[in-house]
């Protein structure tokens, strides 16, 4: 079996001997951000974009992280050459620190405790093709869904809730108006117009929504930053989700009912070519494609 290695406080070193303190803030609170990166042939895809939301994540809760971005980077880089990964994720972690449990923070010189290791993970081809069925929820999370945040709790129990109904995933909505998947950012396409939430508090700012958006407008196709109602999913022409690991994934079936035909639609497609390109810009040529 080959040695699997993990990166804590600056160092790579054995995964199994990267432990951290009971008394850790994120096992104790959830007091951190984390990060998931994907790789496709060995590269790290939209890598500054992912850092730089980490950055500002750990910022928005008061948390220094004590490396730069391009250290962080070079770290990372360095663990998937020796962790020999060609496709799958990094995840990335950085907590308060470890210090006697207190709500309040701790004072005093509390050391952030940063970690990171590496999964590997195939594309999700035969979804990507296919498309997925989801549910809908109430989304009763905090106000603060713009911070990657550990406190995924109310995540969990969407996406569970989704599961047990054989789906793939759970779309949220407050009252009526549609926010974002457990997982992921939720785009419907009306009147050939690609529209998805604006990125505020109630959502997570995605990096693969972004990818898509900036896509969008370079490719002549209509695109709308903007609430959207229940009403609004219901009739829409196409639904998708995006996210880091699901890239752009067809909806097709919410709460039993299929969309138009049951089929991934037309810009859907158009817009996993294009976002297939954009990895191959990146990271090099896929060996299998959705398009």
């Amino acid at each position: 079996m080959n040695m699997e290695f993990a990166l804590l406080n600056g160092e790579i070193i054995e995964r199994s001997e990267a432990k951290v303190d009971v008394e850790d803030r994120g096992y104790q609170f959830g007091d951190g951000v984390y990060e998931v990166i994907r790789i496709y042939n060995g590269k790290m895809f939209t890598i500054h974009e992912h850092l730089k939301r980490f950055v500002k994540s750990a910022d928005s809760i008061g948390i220094s992280i004590p490396f730069t971005s391009l250290q962080l980077s070079e770290m990372l880089e360095e663990l998937l050459i020796k962790n020999n990964l060609e496709t799958g994720n990094i995840y990335m972690q950085v907590t308060r620190g470890t210090a006697p449990r207190n709500h309040v923070f701790p004072t005093g010189n509390v050391a952030p405790t940063l970690v990171a290791y590496t999964i590997k993970g195939v594309r999700p081809l035969d979804n990507l093709k296919s498309g997925v069925k989801a549910i809908l929820t109430e989304d009763l999370r905090w106000l603060r869904c713009d911070i990657k945040s550990l406190n995924l709790l109310g995540n969990l129990l969407a996406k569970q809730k989704a599961s047990e109904q054989g789906c793939f995933e759970a779309i949220q909505h407050r009252g009526q108006d549609v926010t974002e998947g457990s997982s992921s950012n939720i785009f419907i396409v009306k009147n050939g117009s690609v529209i998805t939430h604006e990125s505020n508090n109630l959502i997570l700012k995605g990096i693969t929504k972004d990818v898509i958006l900036e896509l969008c407008t370079k490719n002549n196709i209509q695109v709308q930053e903007r609430t959207f109602s229940l009403a609004e999913l219901e009739e829409a022409e196409e639904v998708f989700l995006s996210s880091t690991t699901a890239e752009v994934m067809p909806i097709i079936e919410i709460d039993g009912k299929k969309i138009k035909a049951g089929v991934p639609g037309t810009i859907t497609k158009k817009l996993q070519e294009l976002f297939e390109k954009e990895i191959e810009k990146q990271c090099g040529l896929l060996v299998d494609r959705v398009i």
